[in-house]
């Protein structure tokens, strides 16, 4: 395995520590060490989480807030802990700022459209970057088609910076909302999303940001941005699939129609009316996903404890580390180079299609993510159909960085 050297130094980190406490890392492919760089679809989960989620279905399961019996009173209590427990994570005033939802992408379809769909009309505009996923773009498109209201775009560089003073040009009376991502999953530029968060501000726009993979990898402190939502997913962050969060101010929220009705939403109907909940049940219809919830809350523990700056040091050295390495590889670029960058590396092998690359390196044991990343926009700035994309996160190692070196050298010998 080749050793790519240089003059970065590692931060103090017990990375096989912390690797002991994630099962899946012990795997093999093909009899090969798994090296799992796809954290940026999905992170890995540690055992303190999986350990918790079992203690929940087999000592505490029931449904929440519909009963007096000891189960469902000790189920609602761990829900309604990991909401205390989110809150923190971020920093939010209140804790009926947050809200669980699915997922990432059903948060900002809530906010289409208990917001969208309520606040914004014919003419108006909606900024969107680049940057963004098409789960931050496509339920924009369909408020705009259905309302009338226009969608602008903030562009990017040819390193994928945001570009902060076109992004401020955009503005004029008719702008109504703007949605961005936190960090881009296709390349991992981190935008400056506090001061695009400002400007808009000061004209009285509205803010929602994907924050989806920026909470992993960052400290996230909502009033610190002063947005007016914040969207992130649980199976990116050590946690469960089928988990969101949605972070909104209370007084916004409150202002919002729901997006989804059913029960628990509700404090009483009639055939005649109904009253909905207060935030934030009154966007939590149906039985909602307990055991995700309580789930997400152990790995936002487990994060917590290891600290959101180590983690980003950690992180920070990976990306250095591999970036340089990739720089000494002829044959191979590096697609996104912006200077302030979270830990994904998207790059192009020369004469080589990014499919075969991921196929090639999961026969090393080396799984990476190919293909558009739900991000054309982004490949159709750089004309590319697609690329190869290693993310990284705190568990992985730079001998794990060794292998897809050697992986990727492997690659051009049978196919370039």
């Amino acid at each position: 395995m080749s050793a790519v050297r240089t003059d970065v130094k590692a931060p103090a980190f017990d990375v096989e520590r912390i690797r002991g406490d994630f099962p899946i890392l012990k795997l093999e492919i093909g009899g090969k060490p798994l090296v799992y760089l796809d954290n940026a679809a999905s992170s890995q989960m540690p055992q303190p989480v999986i350990d918790r989620l079992v203690r929940y279905q087999t000592t505490q399961h029931a449904n929440i807030h519909r009963a007096v019996h000891t189960l469902s009173e000790v189920a609602t209590a761990e829900y309604e802990e990991a909401r205390r427990k989110l809150a923190r994570f971020i920093n939010a005033r209140e804790e009926r700022e947050v809200i669980f939802t699915s997922g990432t992408t059903d948060s900002i379809n809530l906010v289409m459209h208990g917001f969208g769909r309520k606040f914004i009309g014919a003419g108006d505009e909606i900024i969107l970057s680049t940057l963004e996923h098409h789960s931050n773009i496509v339920p924009w498109q369909m408020l705009a088609e259905e309302k009338g209201a226009k969608i602008r775009v903030a562009p990017i560089d040819d390193a994928g910076e945001l570009q902060s003073g076109e992004y401020e040009a955009l503005f004029n009376p008719r702008t109504k909302f703007v949605a961005v991502t936190h960090v881009s999953n296709a390349l991992g530029t981190i935008t400056p999303v506090r001061q695009m968060i400002a400007h808009a501000r000061a004209r009285g726009v509205p803010v929602m940001v994907d924050g989806a993979q920026a909470a992993p990898h960052l400290t996230v402190d909502v009033q610190d941005l002063d947005c007016d939502f914040y969207a992130f997913s649980g199976h990116k962050l050590c946690g469960p699939t089928g988990i969101g969060i949605l972070y909104g101010k209370a007084a916004t929220l409150e202002r919002m129609q729901p997006f989804k009705g059913g029960g628990d939403m509700i404090l009483s109907v009639t055939f005649e009316k109904t009253t909905y909940n207060t935030i934030p049940h009154k966007f939590e219809a149906g039985t909602p996903p307990i055991a995700a919830a309580i789930g997400l809350g152990a790995a936002v523990d487990y994060l917590s404890a290891i600290g959101m700056d180590a983690i980003a040091a950690h992180e920070r050295h990976l990306l250095e580390y591999a970036t340089a390495a990739f720089s000494r590889m002829a044959g191979v670029r590096i697609v996104g180079t912006a200077a302030n960058k979270a830990a994904v590396l998207s790059f192009v092998v020369a004469g080589v299609h990014p499919h075969d690359v991921g196929t090639l390196l999961n026969q090393y044991g080396v799984a990476v993510r190919t293909g558009h990343h739900c991000a054309q926009p982004v490949m159709q700035r750089f004309g590319l159909p697609a690329t190869s994309r290693a993310s990284f996160a705190f568990y992985n190692t730079i001998a794990e960085i060794d292998a897809l070196v050697d992986g990727i050298r492997n690659v051009q010998k049978i196919l370039a």
